[in-house]
């Protein structure tokens, strides 16, 4: 019995996704609720998990196709056994006689050093023209002799070798070039899906709204210390590590509530101003950047913080975030820091009006009570959409995010 393979739904207004891979071929089999084919969204990629136990009929759409809802992929037959044909090993080498290696042949010399060669004992000469001879390996038969008797002085073989010519040097040898590879030198992919929304989005935030950053720097003195003084007992009592984010998650909620506007959003000519903070966390994933959202930042503790953003993240870095971890986002918090980034300005996140940028904690000298004095500072960036939110807005949500960081007790404590 044949049984078809449905694209599922996607989740809210998601109704199209590409093919990304198969994980079976035609003829393999498959377990019931195994993974059989790969879907991308624009948002996430899902994984569709064979409907029954047997072998994989047939497939219908090959990879790289985009398909809606309910379209149907391939089919499985129940109860069928796949007939994939193992994978053949490689026979074992057969024995042969061991021969000896054939010897190699030394390489030739660069340059021939002189031999020396017996001379002629009929030749008469004297010992040092005999010692020049036999170093310089000359004919003693070609040296025109002066001395008395025939006899070859050293002076006539310093003359023989002034008017014999030099021999050529020999030919350096020059490296031959490596050839150009003859292989393409260029590669052309195809942008995933999720590339593909992420690059629409980000243009469309540059095309409509009228953005704009502004910039403040963190003195992070108190809450380094304030993670170093709790971190081994929170982390004992609650679990989970004490990181910085949830107190920038925390501080920019405070921020948000008391300036709404950067917490609303444009729709055509109405404002919509959010009553519920939902913080986005830009994730670096291997499929890309993802931003799953951190919902009623504002109900959670730092320890509720810390926990959901560690499975979101966990989440991203697996793949496995569905489509409404990724919906619904107020506000987005970007940490470019992690990269070694010391100041940028960061895109919002549409239809959002607001992104706050983190950067580098670096030690540099800063005046403190007359003083100069060395601190581990941060650059906090905040672009936002300057249809909805004026710059004195921008300027107070960036400066109460500074004070909640400054001086966490009071943000803890809601003074």
């Amino acid at each position: 019995m044949s049984i078809d393979i449905i694209v599922p739904t996607l989740g809210e207004s998601v109704t199209e996704a590409t093919v990304a891979k198969w994980f079976k071929q035609p003829g393999e089999a498959v377990v019931q609720d195994e993974p059989l084919v790969e879907l991308e969204t624009d948002k996430v990629a899902l994984e569709v998990n064979a409907p029954a136990s047997g072998a994989l009929a047939e497939v219908l759409v090959e990879a790289g196709s985009d398909v809606e809802v309910g379209a149907l992929l391939g089919r499985v037959e129940e109860g069928a056994t796949g007939n994939v044909a193992p994978k053949p090993t490689p026979a074992p080498a057969e024995k042969t006689p061991a021969t000896p290696p054939e010897p190699t042949p030394a390489p030739p010399a660069a340059a021939a050093a002189p031999v020396a060669t017996p001379v002629e004992e009929d030749i008469p000469m004297a010992p040092a023209a005999e010692r020049l001879i036999l170093e310089r390996g000359l004919d003693p038969s070609a040296i025109a002799s002066s001395g008395r008797d025939g006899r070859i002085s050293k002076a006539d073989v310093l003359r023989h070798l002034e008017q014999v010519p030099a021999a050529p040097a020999a030919p350096q040898l020059v490296a031959a070039k490596e050839p150009r590879p003859t292989e393409e030198r260029e590669e052309r992919i195809p942008m995933s899906r999720l590339r593909q929304t992420m690059a629409a989005r980000l243009k469309e935030a540059q095309n409509t709204a009228a953005m704009l950053t502004t910039f403040n720097e963190v003195d992070m003195s108190a809450l380094m210390q304030m993670r170093r003084d709790y971190r081994d007992v929170f982390e004992k009592k609650h679990g989970v590590r004490l990181g910085f984010m949830s107190f920038f998650t925390k501080a920019c909620v405070t921020a948000l509530q008391e300036i709404p506007n950067v917490n609303a959003e444009i729709d055509s000519t109405d404002v919509i101003y959010k009553n519920h903070y939902d913080i986005g966390v830009a994730v670096s994933a291997p499929k890309g950047l993802m931003v799953p959202v951190v919902r009623d930042a504002d109900q959670r503790s730092i320890a509720g913080l810390e926990e959901e953003i560690g499975r979101l993240a966990g989440l991203a870095r697996d793949g496995d975030l569905s489509i409404a971890d990724l919906q619904g986002g107020t506000f987005t918090i970007s940490n470019g820091g992690v990269f070694g980034s010391l100041m940028s300005t960061p895109i919002l996140n549409p239809p959002q009006s607001g992104i706050l940028g983190m950067h580098k904690i670096q030690d540099r000298p800063i005046a403190v009570d007359g003083e100069v004095v060395i601190r581990p500072m941060m650059y906090l960036a905040l672009s936002y959409d300057h249809r909805i939110v004026d710059g004195r807005e921008a300027v107070t949500f960036l400066v109460r995010v500074k004070e909640c960081l400054e001086d966490p007790h009071r943000m803890l404590l809601d003074l």
